[in-house]
């Protein structure tokens, strides 16, 4: 029995994925994003500590609303890759439990990807930057981990919804939505792609953790100027 670190569940979460799904946010993070909204995730050592069979109870009580409304468990984070053998476990219960998972990843994890999507019914693939250089200053991470990962989800089944998190100055450029485009387009099996604006509503955890604020200062993206690049990413040039 595998026992993993949680920070929180959400109990009827309707956007992290098709209908209503618990939401299981594992502690710890390896990337360090500028504009991250859960810096109280980062640590590994944080949370809870809960083991597997007491987690697949706590999901198995709201089967009914997932059933209803083609909803399941999402497992997201923090990187619920950095805790792979609880992932794993919890996976398979599900699976046996007849619960679709939905994995929320930056891609960034310890790796035995091959095992771990051959039980994801869906990724949720938070696509940081689209240059090497430009994932190294927002997300403090190499953009080479997150294209390892990309070949094992091409190598399996799961389908995919990608994500992209538009920050004014950083990433809202023409050229940057011109090479996402080009790297969604090397990934099979997405059904969706979302542009999410920026916003600084996780500044205030900053504060109260004593963690500098990297983008203090930087307004809310424009929601409109979202919508151009939509248009844009979508072919419409």
């Amino acid at each position: 029995m595998a026992k993993g670190r949680i920070h929180s569940i959400e109990s009827m979460g309707l956007v992290d994925g098709p209908g209503i799904r618990t939401v299981v946010f594992l502690q710890g993070c390896a990337l360090r994003c500028a504009y991250c909204h859960n810096p109280d995730t980062w640590s590994l050592q944080g949370g809870s500590e809960l083991d597997s069979e007491e987690l697949l109870g706590k999901l198995l009580k709201f089967k009914p609303y997932y059933k209803s409304s083609g909803g399941g468990v999402t497992f997201s984070g923090g990187e619920p890759l950095l805790q792979p053998d609880f992932l794993l476990e919890m996976l398979r219960l599900c699976r046996e439990n007849g619960i679709h998972t939905t994995l929320d990843t930056a891609g960034f994890g310890l790796g035995g990807y091959d095992e771990i999507l051959s039980l994801t019914d869906l990724v949720l693939l938070d696509l940081k930057h689209s240059t090497e250089e430009g994932y190294r200053s927002l997300a403090c991470g190499e953009m080479s981990k997150v294209l390892e990962f990309i070949d094992a989800l091409n190598r399996s089944e799961a389908r995919v919804w990608v994500r992209h998190v538009v920050v004014p100055g950083i990433t809202d450029s023409r050229e940057h939505i011109l090479r996402l485009r080009k790297l969604v387009r090397k990934i099979r099996n997405v059904d969706k792609v979302e542009l999410l604006p920026y916003h600084t509503m996780g500044a205030v955890k900053y504060s109260s953790l004593g963690i500098p604020y990297c983008l203090e200062g930087l307004p809310p993206m424009d929601i409109e100027k979202v919508r151009e690049l939509e248009k844009l990413l979508d072919g419409q040039d």
